[in-house]
């Protein structure tokens, strides 16, 4: 309704209410309401033009850093007398220092800017609007608008440092790296003898060998080393996961799964990675600082959920990665993922299980009683028989007590020649 008229109607409305009561003391009485009534309309704020910018010092940033938020809020309609701003942001995220609201009055052309800074836990978190609320002194009309503010907040997980993680699947690229590749050439570690060849290096002619022979001369032969596929397979099944107060078992699956690509990819091979739960979420392959960075953003937003397509892992999409590559599996592993892990194997894939110790996490938060301790002996020896299992299989496992460092376990198991030369211990 127009302005005019609603005031006219409402000052009509109290005078006629007056005048059928033939009362001149309730005429004084409505006369106020009405003086009210029209210089809360007259002050009540026209359509809202606001533009609102948003500016986030850092869009990547470690576990517990603060990061600050700065709004620039420019009234570009009529004045406002009083107008409560609201930055809409997560509720996990936490508020640290300063405030995500604000009461002020802006003069036409005004502009007005303020800070916050918040942190939270691993995720990705989107700052998609701010809520804007205008009224007079009289609070007699009100205006609400949602202006839209792109912004975005990557918190990513702890990036531990590994060294001289052992793979060595049976295929690898034709790029030099650190792996064996069972092909003869330049190298480091003694692969064979061979004649000598024209444009070997000197260094390179076996001496004992060609002294036995009076018409050949024999050179020493490295095995070359190069890059490989890697494929990184992150469990984010619900059933898998273990949950108490304020943790989960699944953030160290996360943080394994971010020091292992780290590492591989330091090494200069080609990781990708899909994230096995309520959905894929597939990362392509790639090398490099900017695959290193889109797997990071890809287990910022990792969340554990429940599907019954992607219950049990004998739907891992394996057309992903390339044969004869190198799988790795980050998950606690239940009874039924053995058979589907048996058979990655047998299609030649090289496999490699990282499995956080649910049994010593739960034990954590339970009282040592002797029926815990029974429980616990019982659970223990169930799962030592299934990555027993696993290993006579020839898949290479690391069980990670997740109260022991990370890198102090993959050093200790996987800083030696892998699990199908030899039975890695548990």
């Amino acid at each position: 309704m127009h302005r005019s008229l609603l005031i006219g109607s409402l000052f009509f409305a109290l005078m006629m209410t007056g005048l059928a009561s033939l009362d001149g003391d309730f005429l004084a009485l409505a006369l106020p309401f009405g003086v009210y009534l029209y210089f809360g309309l007259w002050r009540a704020p026209a359509d809202l033009k606001l533009h609102v910018s948003r500016q986030i010092d850092i869009e990547r940033a470690p576990l517990d850093m603060p990061v600050t938020v700065t709004l620039t809020v420019t009234n570009q309609g009529g004045r406002l007398e009083e107008a409560a701003l609201e930055d809409l942001i997560y509720p996990e995220l936490r508020v640290v220092s300063g405030e995500t609201r604000r009461l002020l009055a802006l003069a036409p052309g005004a502009s007005h800017t303020w800070s916050y800074k918040v942190t939270g836990p691993r995720g990705y978190y989107p700052f998609p609007e701010v809520r804007i609320a205008a009224n007079d002194y009289f609070n007699l009309v009100r205006r609400v608008t949602v202006v839209k503010t792109p912004g975005q907040l990557f918190i990513l997980p702890p990036v531990l440092r590994l060294k001289n993680v052992t793979i060595r699947p049976r295929q690898t690229r034709v790029y030099s790296g650190t792996i064996p590749a069972r092909v003869g050439g330049p190298g480091v570690e003694f692969f064979g003898v061979r004649e000598y060849q024209p444009g070997d290096p000197p260094h390179w002619i076996n001496w004992h060998a060609s002294a036995r022979h009076e018409q050949a001369i024999f050179s020493n032969e490295y095995e070359q080393e190069r890059v490989a596929d890697v494929g990184l397979i992150v469990d984010g099944r619900q059933r898998t996961d273990l949950r108490r107060t304020g943790h989960s078992l699944f953030e160290h699956t996360v943080t394994a799964a971010a020091a292992l690509a780290d590492a591989f990819i330091a090494s200069g091979n080609r990781v990708g990675m899909l994230v096995y739960g309520q959905y894929l979420h597939w990362t392509f392959p790639g090398y490099g600082k900017v695959q290193r960075e889109r797997i990071l953003q890809a287990l910022a937003r990792a969340r554990t959920g429940e599907s019954q397509v992607f219950s049990d892992l004998g739907n891992i999409p394996t057309r992903l990665f390339p044969a004869n590559s190198q799988l790795v599996l980050v998950s606690p592993v239940v009874d039924d993922d053995v058979e589907t892990l048996v058979r990655l194997r047998s299609r030649g894939y090289q496999v490699m299980l990282i499995s956080p110790d649910p049994v010593s996490y739960e034990l954590a938060s339970l009282p040592d009683t002797g029926e815990v301790r029974t429980a616990a002996r019982v659970i223990r020896m169930e799962r030592a028989l299934l990555l027993n299992r696993l290993r006579r299989a020839g898949v290479q496992v690391v069980d990670w007590d997740v109260s022991q460092p990370l890198d102090r376990v993959v050093k200790a198991r996987l800083g030696r020649p892998p699990g199908w030369l030899w039975t890695l211990g548990g």
